[in-house]
């Protein structure tokens, strides 16, 4: 009876899945792991499967960029750096934030920033200070080097992981990771919600409590690990 049972979950676990993607069985695209994903839905366990398809799909990129406000330009493969190839990514420009600077990012890595957001960081802003963020500053995202005192590559090297290092609100008012995160104010709540939800957006989250290395700034990646720091 268990040998039965166990082949029904079995069954179940590889069945559904498969009928579900020859569109045998329909479901809500929300809940579909082939269908598109689509930024402006609530992330739920299937995000991150939605977004790993992103990495070695440009044309499922632009279909989850779509569903944004990001303004971006598609970039050619290309060796900008030796032994530093880029592969899917994009020159960001802007979304419903302005940036400090464009910035180059795998289509994953952007995909997860305009889920950071719009579902984390403008939901913070308005809790804490009933007003948005108006502009992120950053201090770049591709570097050909590994990672620091480390021989593996580091997530910048294939313009994986960007680097915060502050907010303005819509008001002027600036927050900064590196003065504002050790204080007992609005400012440092607000950076301790960014810093949650960047979490539940990114594959890896690392803030100042990680390491003094990281003090003055938020790394957010999309590597193969998980880690929220």
């Amino acid at each position: 009876m268990r040998r039965v049972l166990l082949l029904l979950v079995v069954l179940g676990l590889l069945g559904v899945p498969l009928a579900v993607y020859r569109q045998w069985l329909d479901v809500p695209p929300r809940w579909n792991p082939w269908a598109p994903l689509d930024i402006r839905v609530t992330p739920n366990l299937l995000t991150p499967f939605k977004l790993w398809r992103l990495e070695a799909d440009p044309v499922l990129c632009q279909q989850a960029l779509a569903t944004s406000p990001l303004r971006y330009t598609a970039l050619a493969d290309s060796s900008p750096a030796a032994d530093c190839p880029l592969q899917n990514t994009l020159r960001v420009q802007a979304s419903a934030v302005r940036f400090s600077s464009s910035f180059i990012a795998t289509c994953p890595l952007a995909a997860a920033f305009t889920l950071f957001e719009r579902h984390a960081l403008q939901p913070a802003a308005q809790e804490v200070f009933g007003q948005p963020v108006v502009q992120v500053e950053h201090v770049g995202s591709f570097a050909c080097r590994n990672i620091a005192g480390s021989q593996r590559r580091s997530q910048h090297a294939s313009a994986n992981a960007l680097d915060i290092v502050g907010f303005r609100l819509r008001d002027g008012r600036r927050i900064s990771v590196l003065r504002d995160w050790p204080k007992d104010s609005a400012e440092a709540g607000f950076l301790h919600l960014v810093h949650k939800g960047a979490c539940a957006s990114f594959n890896v989250t690392l803030g100042p409590a990680y390491n003094v290395a990281h003090r003055d700034h938020f790394h957010v990646d999309m590597g193969l690990l998980r880690m929220c720091r």
